[in-house]
C-alpha cells in the first residue's frame, strides 16, 4: 500500500471515517466525472467531509463527494454535490451488494488520489460504525502510545 501512496498523488483523505468506523476492507474504484470536474480536482479541491456509498439498481454511487466548480470554467460546469458512479468490476460489486446487505455495514470513502497513469481514484470501504466507548477507546491508547513516544524520546536525549 505504501508503494501505490509513493506513485499516486492524495486529493483528500476522509480522518473522519477512521474516526467514526472500523474499516473491515477496502476497494480502490474508478471516479466516472464530468469535464470540470478533473479540473478542479487536479487543483486539489475536493471536500469527502459528509461523503457515503451507495447500491442503486446494482451499481455503486458516491454522494455527497464535493468538487467545487472549476474557476476557470464556463456555463457547462459540474454540479458540486451530485452522485457519482463508481467504476468497479463485477464480481467486486457483487461482493458489495452482499456484504451491504448484512446489518450494520456501510460504504465510506477514505481517499481520493490519481494513480501513476493519471486515472482519477476513490478508495473505498465497508465499514461498520463504532460505539462511542469504542471512540473513547481508541482516543485513549492514542493519548497513551504518545506518551510512551515522548518519554522514549525525552530518555534518548538524556543519554
Amino acid at each position: 500500500m505504501a508503494d501505490k501512496e509513493s506513485k499516486s498523488s492524495i486529493i483528500a483523505r476522509n480522518k473522519k471515517a477512521y474516526h467514526d468506523f472500523h474499516i473491515l476492507e477496502t476497494y480502490e474504484a474508478g471516479l466516472a466525472l464530468q469535464g470540470t470536474e478533473v479540473k478542479s480536482l487536479r487543483a486539489g479541491k475536493c471536500s469527502m467531509r459528509e461523503s457515503f456509498g451507495g447500491l442503486d439498481a446494482g451499481e455503486v454511487f458516491l454522494y455527497d463527494l464535493h468538487i467545487p466548480p472549476y474557476s476557470e470554467g464556463n456555463i457547462h460546469n459540474h454540479e458540486p454535490k451530485r452522485k457519482r458512479k463508481l467504476l468497479m468490476h463485477k464480481g467486486e460489486i457483487q461482493r458489495l451488494i452482499g456484504k451491504v446487505a448484512e446489518k450494520g455495514l456501510t460504504l465510506v470513502p477514505t481517499k481520493i488520489y490519481f494513480n501513476d497513469r493519471g486515472k482519477a481514484k476513490v478508495e473505498i470501504a465497508l465499514a461498520v460504525g463504532k460505539k462511542l466507548y469504542d471512540k473513547r477507546q481508541d482516543i485513549a491508547t492514542k493519548d497513551a502510545k504518545r506518551d510512551i513516544d515522548r518519554a522514549l524520546r525525552e530518555r534518548q536525549k538524556d543519554q
